[in-house]
């Protein structure tokens, strides 16, 4: 860790500036070499980062959600030119041109944020070896050395030695259970945070690999940062901790007010804005005229969220126009109450069994139902019809003919097995 922390020396010079600079702010609250000043220092050095990253992180996302729908596409280009790995190559590259994705926009805050992250480590292994780094010069070094943040030095490791603990006057139990309790927080943010991407704004109606692999990050990152937690000075898992939370908070705000189509957090939010437009009849706010718009223009090709949303401001008797706002229309209430009246009254799907039974019936009822007034009439030619039957099944049958229905073979154009009898009124 020292040696890839040396690569980033170059910038532990401004780094160190702006934790000074921090410092003589708190300083003249909390007192020079409280933890309080050094620790909200370094707590206000990962804010200003993540404010200067935050147009990164729109990039992230955009990134994000274009991988996720382009998914199934890439899917198919893996299974068409799985044998020829060049074409493959290129039409995923030519896939990434069209519509243009990144595949490492994803990662671009992480890079961004690791020099300064290595350059804080750089500092702090200085601080807890009594080198003077930066424009932390020697008066800086000993108050950093007598910060302590709830107990343990602000330099201090989950593995240093008992001796070196007591050279920077901490015990060593202290700084062991406070690393502890940082790097358990540390690692349960970063699992929310993976979780709360995979569970509220992912497209469940699309299953691809990689939705998969996101979710086996989620368990894998936080075991991996506690892993390099028990090396990492307590300033520097002050600022991961700090970093962490501050992504989390941010990730839930742009989950709630800007979800990815087809997501729980899309219905959950365009829940909350019909809510709104129906309590003041009109769309309040650029964001959400935006998605109104978004889901305009649109068209057939809305999702099952969206077209509920815009069937839910018919039945106010609302119109969504192509500028994101609303109109009344009395045409789109009048075709809203129609399709669910239409929708209530179609019968139900009957099976095969009560289709036929009810096709007998009707046969069998047709005859009265078509002469009432013949009733008697019917009743004895339908009498007639069944002793002239049971005349012809007592002749003898001729020897060596099989009977009616049995493997005798069908003649040509005539149903296999054994015929039903005509009805009487059709002799």
């Amino acid at each position: 860790m020292d040696t890839i922390a040396s690569l980033f020396s170059f910038i532990t010079y401004p780094v160190s500036w702006v934790i000074v600079q921090f410092h003589t702010l708190y300083g003249a609250i909390f007192g020079d070499n409280t933890g309080w000043a050094w620790g909200l220092s370094i707590v206000s050095l990962v804010v200003l980062i993540r404010i200067c990253l935050i147009p990164l992180f729109v990039k992230q996302i955009k990134s994000t959600r274009n991988m996720q729908v382009l998914q199934p596409k890439m899917k198919a280009i893996q299974e068409r030119y799985k044998s020829d790995k060049q074409r493959q190559s290129e039409e995923m590259m030519k896939l990434y041109k069209e519509t243009g994705t990144n595949p490492l926009s994803s990662c671009l805050p992480i890079l961004a944020q690791s020099p300064f992250f290595f350059a804080l480590y750089h500092v702090l292994s200085a601080i807890a070896s009594g080198k003077t780094i930066g424009v932390i010069d020697q008066p800086l070094l000993d108050s950093a050395r007598q910060a302590h943040i709830f107990g343990a030095p602000l330099a201090a490791k989950f593995m240093d030695s008992e001796a070196t603990v007591q050279a920077l006057g901490a015990s060593l139990t202290d700084v062991r259970v406070v690393t502890a309790v940082m790097i358990v927080m540390m690692s349960a943010s970063q699992f929310f945070t993976q979780r709360q991407l995979m569970t509220k704004n992912v497209d469940l109606t699309v299953k691809t690999p990689y939705m998969q692999q996101q979710k086996m990050l989620m368990y894998v990152f936080p075991l991996i940062f506690a892993g390099m937690g028990i090396n990492f000075p307590v300033g520097v898992l002050v600022y991961w901790l700090t970093t962490n939370v501050w992504t989390m908070g941010q990730q839930m705000y742009v989950i709630n007010q800007n979800p990815t189509p087809g997501s729980k957090a899309q219905t959950h939010y365009l829940e909350r804005l019909l809510k709104s437009v129906t309590a003041h009849g009109e769309v309040r706010g650029r964001a959400r005229r935006n998605t109104i718009k978004r889901i305009v223009a649109k068209g057939p090709d809305r999702n099952d969220i969206e077209r509920k949303f815009i069937t839910g401001l018919a039945k106010l008797g609302l119109v969504a126009q192509e500028d994101g706002t609303v109109t009344k229309s009395d045409t789109a209430l009048a075709e809203a109450e129609g399709g669910s009246a239409l929708k209530r009254q179609q019968p139900k799907r009957q099976t095969k069994a009560k289709r036929q039974s009810g096709t007998t019936q009707a046969g069998a009822a047709q005859p009265g139902a078509a002469q009432p007034g013949a009733a008697k009439e019917t009743d004895s030619t339908a009498s007639e019809a069944k002793t002239s039957l049971q005349k012809q099944d007592d002749k003898p049958k001729p020897a060596g003919k099989p009977a009616s229905g049995s493997s005798r073979q069908a003649k040509s154009g005539q149903r296999r097995g054994p015929q039903r009898p005509k009805h009487p009124s059709k002799k």
